[in-house]
């Protein structure tokens, strides 16, 4: 494995692989293996939980199931994971990390965009979806469906990680310095700690954004492109630039700018600071390198906000700032990109839904 300090590319990750500290039963395949990442799948069986729970410090998840445990699912023939409830499963994939590699685990953009919120544990763990260097055991992925009850089965693919050796985040000079070298957004950039995006809520075609109804039915989340739209969310119409969030709801809404995502770097969508206001952008997953950009067929993309709102009615302003995208180096450049030469859903997107939704 060849590369300085930064994010580990597809081809890194194969030879991790083939050296065993990527490992699973059954195997990993090549389509798991993203630009800078690799899709993480889900075992066999599943617990319902009382309560999310990390491991802590010199403990085992398994060890812990007992405290938190309410019964044991299979979900070989498929299982229904019900809104509002906590699941625990464990991944087919285990680590044994070399040292001065460590990794960061995420929700794929669809899983996101479902609104399910999952975060990886592991043992020993004091945080979720934080892995230290030199890690080796199992992966275990929490799953709370928050807005729709979804339909799994094994071997689902709901969530990723990236592994890094050493420092790979870009500070904002250097951030600045690359925007001056290949844009990163379409407009003058916002640099603070990260590349700030705001939200589009003067859109041309009139709607704003999705909201996710109450009482909808249930996803299975194999079926691409099954169903009607209209029948899981409202659409959020645009008037005089605002929209108020009502707490506990689910939008899904889209960035003003146009995202560019070099060949050389990856990027996270973190969110922005507390202070502005009562909401969150839920964090969904990764940009890989080639994500908006025009050689592989991006020509900037808008990046997809996951907002839920908190505590109190919230007015949210066209062109306000809600987000920022987090740029990490790559160790060397991928040998395959976003959108070029593999499966992208989202390369060139605008106001998008999930995968599963026509349209």
């Amino acid at each position: 494995m060849t590369g300085g300090d930064g994010i580990l590319p597809a081809q890194a990750l194969r030879d991790l692989i083939a050296a065993g500290a990527i490992a699973a039963d059954p195997a990993v395949t090549p389509a798991q293996v993203q630009p800078a990442s690799i899709d993480l799948r889900l075992g066999r069986r599943a617990w319902r939980l009382r309560a999310s729970f990390l491991a802590g410090a010199g403990r085992s998840v398994e060890s812990r199931l007992p405290d938190f445990a309410m019964h044991a699912i299979d979900l070989g023939p498929g299982a229904v994971l019900e809104k509002g409830c906590v699941y625990l499963v464990p991944l087919l994939e285990r680590l044994a990390l070399p040292p001065g590699i460590a990794a960061t685990a995420n929700a794929k953009s669809s899983t996101g965009r479902l609104d399910l919120l999952t975060r990886t544990v592991i043992d020993g763990g004091t945080e979720f979806d934080r892995i230290p260097a030199g890690y080796a055991g199992p992966l275990w992925c929490e799953i709370c469906p928050r807005s729709f009850s979804v339909l799994v089965r094994p071997g689902m693919r709901l969530s990723q990680i990236r592994l890094r050796r050493g420092h790979a985040a870009l500070e904002d000079a250097a951030l600045a310095a690359l925007h001056a070298e290949t844009p990163l957004v379409d407009c003058a950039p916002v640099i603070a700690e990260g590349l700030g995006f705001s939200v589009d809520l003067r859109p041309a075609a009139g709607r704003a954004g999705w909201r996710a109804k109450p009482h909808a039915g249930l996803i299975d989340l194999d079926r691409i492109g099954a169903y009607d739209a209209a029948d899981f969310w409202e659409e959020v119409p645009a008037r005089e630039g605002r929209i108020i969030l009502d707490p506990g709801a689910f939008y899904i809404l889209v960035s003003r700018e146009a995202v560019t995502i070099p060949p050389t770097h990856a990027a996270e969508m973190a969110p922005y600071l507390a202070m502005v206001g009562e909401f969150r952008v839920h964090y969904a997953g990764f940009f890989d390198p080639g994500f908006g950009w025009a050689p592989a067929g991006g020509a900037g993309s808008r990046g997809v906000l996951e907002v839920r709102c908190h505590e109190a009615p919230f007015a949210l302003e066209h062109g306000q700032v809600v987000g920022r995208l987090v740029y990490e180096r790559m160790a060397e450049v991928p040998d395959l990109l976003y959108g070029q030469g593999i499966a992208s859903n989202y390369q060139g997107q605008g106001l998008k839904l999930s995968k599963h939704f026509r349209g």
